[in-house]
């Protein structure tokens, strides 16, 4: 029989994670075993989860704590399991969402990034970059993080940009880039244009207003775009406009005097909305834009890049659209070129979704990939299962919209990011990749050239991240560990990020970037609600995690939280957790001080307590399965009950009488059940409450009870060993 333990004086006291969690992760740290490398044993089957990285702009907020908690939870499980496990950190410079955080920064001191040369602007943005990233690693360490930090990357290293520039390269030579004359998405405030995914489409009730256009009758809700409007389209199968034949001119009063108009018959043209008749702005419509090209009409810029009127409005020129509408509306009345108005049209508007001003379509040259070659080995991937979703549902999303995929503008006017490697003739626009910097003159009219201003989304970076951060083409990390085994992120960024890593990590290695794909959902208040500062309803998890613990806050996380699903988060929750916390801690007081001499490597147990274990161990095999299948609320929820419910309420209990009577034998087996069971679940409930079980663990005497000093790298209990 071994000694009896002698307890620690903080075991008089209920847990004190203050005192615990920042000492308990240096010591981690230290002993290295964050870098599967130097995890002890053999060499071991590797498990990888690359970290979305966070954008390098801010603090961590609620949705940060949210992919930090279960991402440990899976690599704390697999290391646990003996597996090589790897969690990559990484950071993000995250592009324009950063240039708008900086340009409020400049505005509360009274500064504009105008006041600064590009050069300038970019050498700040980098050293307030630097700093925010060095503060959130350390936010990362307070939520337990056990990633690998030797192996951390920044999607503006080195190693990044020159994949993808490789990238961007081999795009070009595959006819999968182009750079071309199309209709951006463009947001007159942050002067930049945008990809599909960028926008936010709200809902409007604006005046839709019917002018006369000579003989007929056209609509619009934004009468600022029409100056320069000389077609006119109809249905070639129109009957009411049949006397008129493509290409007829006619002579309109229009807004600034008469013009001369061309009737264009095309089936853009919806007969049933309307007059069945529309003129077209193709500078600044889709829509229009695709009708003039197939035509080949002349356009001509009516609105600037900051959403005034250009001289073709006449006495409205240099005016902003936005107070210009209700003036040209009064001057077309005055004229009685308006015929009506319809006061409650509703309609879809695209907004710029950080600044919520309405998107300004214009003709940009802008640098696009076509898409739909790179989708449809994505789809076959997805239909294969060589990449799975844990919720189904988000593979059929995936799908639908990998089918309808359109061509991605990758470039963006802004300062901050990665530079776009090509040069641009002066004379004719034409645009060149030039990753070496060797093209001096254009390659088409031989004129002058410059460097692009422009800088790649941030996302065709970070859609590279998986592939690059392993060391892509030969690093051994990449030979060893890709495909990775799970990517882990919000499901609102499905779109932007996770269909973009498969696609473009299968243009590049010609493999998946990960086998599954787990998405969380939003994290909401405790009614539902979206935080939001000016609601007041923001939970800061650092600022939590400080009061309640860690252990806390990633079980409030955890427990009952359905994958895809939006949970609803409360300190009340969290403050449930804590007294969990300090529950599992006064259980070890109670099993040290009465059973630490117990005597595990023979037990011999009484029957009741046999039926005991096997009813544990079955519950670990129910455990196991769930933490395999990425169940990880029902392992959570299931670990807890047992704990409080069952061997607090009824093992620890039930114990007593026992250990207080005569019986050696009943003593005995009580004192096996109670260390093995309390062992071997602290064991299960590490990888969702590290601090806690780590502090613990320290406690449990190494001989015969634990192989290591660290609980982080002891195994998974086995579910059905020893027999019982």
């Amino acid at each position: 029989m071994k000694g009896a333990l002698d307890i620690p004086e903080e075991f008089l006291s209920p847990y004190n994670h203050a005192q615990k969690e920042e000492l308990l992760y240096k010591t981690w740290e230290a002993s290295g075993y964050f870098n599967p490398d130097n995890l002890p044993g053999e060499e071991r089957q590797p498990f990888t989860v690359i970290m979305p990285p966070p954008n390098a702009n801010g603090l961590l907020h609620a949705g940060h704590a949210f992919f930090v908690t279960l991402q440990d939870t899976m690599i704390r499980y697999n290391r646990m399991c003996g597996k090589g496990s790897l969690w990559l950190p990484g950071s993000d410079h995250a592009g324009f969402e950063t240039q708008v955080v900086y340009e409020k920064y400049l505005a509360k001191e009274g500064r504009s990034r105008f006041d600064l040369s590009r050069e300038e602007l970019y050498d700040e943005m980098l050293q307030f970059t630097l700093d925010h990233k060095k503060e959130m690693q350390g936010q990362l360490r307070v939520l337990g993080a056990s990633c690998d930090w030797s192996r951390e990357v920044f999607t503006l290293d080195d190693r990044v940009k020159k994949e993808v520039y490789t990238s961007f390269a081999q795009l070009e030579e595959d006819g999968l880039l182009y750079r071309n004359l199309r209709t951006a998405h463009w947001c007159p405030k942050h002067q930049t244009g945008f990809s599909d995914l960028e926008l936010v489409y709200e809902e409007r009730m604006d005046p839709f207003y019917y002018f006369q256009y000579g003989p007929f009758v056209i609509g619009t809700v934004r009468p600022e775009t029409k100056f320069g409007d000389k077609y006119v389209v109809v249905h070639p199968d129109d009957e009411r406009y049949s006397a008129y034949e493509h290409g007829q001119t006619i002579a309109v009063e229009w807004m600034n005097g008469p013009i001369t108009a061309t009737v264009i018959k095309d089936e853009a043209s919806d007969p049933e909305k309307g007059s069945g008749a529309m003129t077209i702005t193709p500078w600044h419509s889709a829509v229009d834009w695709e009708i003039a090209q197939r035509h080949g009409l002349a356009y001509e810029q009516i609105i600037d890049d900051r959403g005034k009127l250009l001289p073709v409005a006449g006495e409205f020129a240099g005016m902003d659209i936005r107070d210009a509408r209700g003036k040209i509306v009064e001057m077309m009345q005055k004229k009685g070129l308006l015929t009506r108005v319809d006061e409650s049209y509703t309609h879809t508007v695209p907004t710029c979704y950080k600044c919520g001003r309405e998107i300004e379509p214009q003709l940009k040259k802008q640098w696009f990939i076509r898409m739909k070659p790179l989708a449809k080995k994505a789809v076959s991937a997805i239909e294969n299962n060589d990449v799975s979703f844990v919720t189904e549902r988000y593979k059929r999303i995936a799908l639908h919209w990998l089918e309808n995929i359109q061509d991605w503008n990758i470039s963006r006017q802004i300062v901050w990011g990665i530079s776009i490697p090509a040069k641009l003739c002066v004379k004719c626009g034409h645009g060149m990749v030039d990753i070496e910097d060797t093209i001096h003159s254009c390659t088409e009219c031989g004129g002058e050239v410059t460097p692009d201003a422009d800088t790649f989304d941030t996302w065709f970076s970070s859609g590279q991240l998986p592939f690059i951060a392993l060391g892509y083409p030969d690093g051994a990390d990449y030979a060893k560990r890709y495909p990775t085994d799970v990517i882990e992120t919000g499901h609102d960024i499905l779109f932007f990020w996770v269909l973009r890593m498969i696609m473009l990590g299968l243009y590049r290695t010609g493999k998946v970037p990960f086998r599954r794909v787990y998405l969380h959902g939003m994290v909401r208040d405790e009614k539902g609600e979206k935080m939001s500062k000016s609601k007041g309803n923001v939970i800061d998890p650092v600022t939590v995690a400080g009061e309640y613990g860690t252990d806390a806050l990633r079980m409030a996380y955890i427990a009952g939280n359905v994958p895809g699903d939006s949970i609803n988060f409360s300190t009340d929750k969290i403050r449930g957790y804590k007294k969990f916390a300090n529950k599992v801690w006064n259980i070890g007081r109670f099993v040290l001080s009465e059973a630490a001499d117990a005597d595990t490597d023979n037990m011999l147990l009484v029957d009741g307590d046999k039926t005991v274990l096997r009813a544990w161990r079955s519950l670990v095999a129910e455990i196991t399965d769930d933490m395999e299948q990425y169940r990880y609320h029902l392992a959570g929820e299931k670990i807890y009950h047992y704990i409080w419910h069952t061997f607090a309420d009824t093992v620890v209990e039930e114990s007593k009488t026992a250990l207080n009577g005569d019986d050696d034998a009943v003593k005995r087996s009580k004192k096996a059940l109670l260390m093995s069971v309390y062992t071997e679940s602290l064991r299960v409930l590490h990888p969702f409450m590290p601090f806690l079980t780590e502090a613990v663990w320290a406690h449990i005497p190494k001989d015969g009870y634990k192989k290591y000093d660290l609980i982080m790298i002891e195994s998974w209990p086995d579910a059905i060993s020893p027999e019982v």
